[in-house]
């Protein structure tokens, strides 16, 4: 089977926020970028430079989209589109919560009360991906989302559990038809040989 059935995705996590840099959950809130996120998108460029994009698409949650806006004016490119799906998993009553008492009054098993799952997180991330993958069938696709988001979705597409992402650092994954997919970069490090 020749390289060409594979389609190529970098799956990048958007810049930091205010609430990162807080450590506070942020889930399906929308916050934006802050400068420190800013300039984590512009220095991402050099790192996804060397592969040609076909597309590049993102979540469309203001920290994602501005993420992928700053990284495809970096390329030269544009964004084809958001994706609904690619939104950060809801964190439901526990979004804006720090670590302590609070937090720990919401959770249960999965997770939070009133949040998505992560089995439903993961499930609705890696739909958005494979009906991505067959749009672009051999052709390469860059997608801005959300560190829980990728690291859940790539968890179940790889069927082992990956650690949180880092803001804006290449996750370079290949899909095939036939064979699913295959982790080539993690947070920056190369995992496993080119496919």
């Amino acid at each position: 089977m020749g390289a060409m059935t594979f389609t190529t995705f970098a799956l990048v996590r958007h810049g930091q926020t205010d609430w990162n840099a807080e450590r506070r959950l942020q889930g399906s809130t929308d916050i934006p970028l802050n400068a420190v996120g800013r300039g984590q998108a512009r220095n991402a460029v050099a790192a996804l430079s060397g592969y040609g994009w076909d597309a590049i698409v993102s979540s469309p949650l203001s920290r994602a989209a501005e993420t992928a806006d700053l990284i495809a004016a970096g390329l030269g490119l544009s964004v084809a589109r958001r994706v609904p799906e690619l939104a950060e998993r809801s964190f439901g009553p526990a979004e804006g919560l720090q670590a302590g008492p609070e937090l720990d009054a919401l959770r249960i098993p999965d997770g939070f009360r009133g949040a998505e799952s992560e089995d439903e997180a993961a499930r609705r991330g890696l739909a958005a991906l494979e009906l991505l993958a067959e749009e672009f069938r051999g052709r390469r696709v860059l997608a801005v989302a959300h560190g829980t988001l990728l690291r859940v979705s790539l968890s179940r597409a790889i069927g082992r559990t990956l650690e949180s992402i880092d803001n804006a650092v290449l996750n370079l994954a290949h899909h095939h038809a036939v064979d699913g997919w295959q982790l080539e970069y993690f947070n920056g490090e190369r995992v496993m040989a080119a496919v």
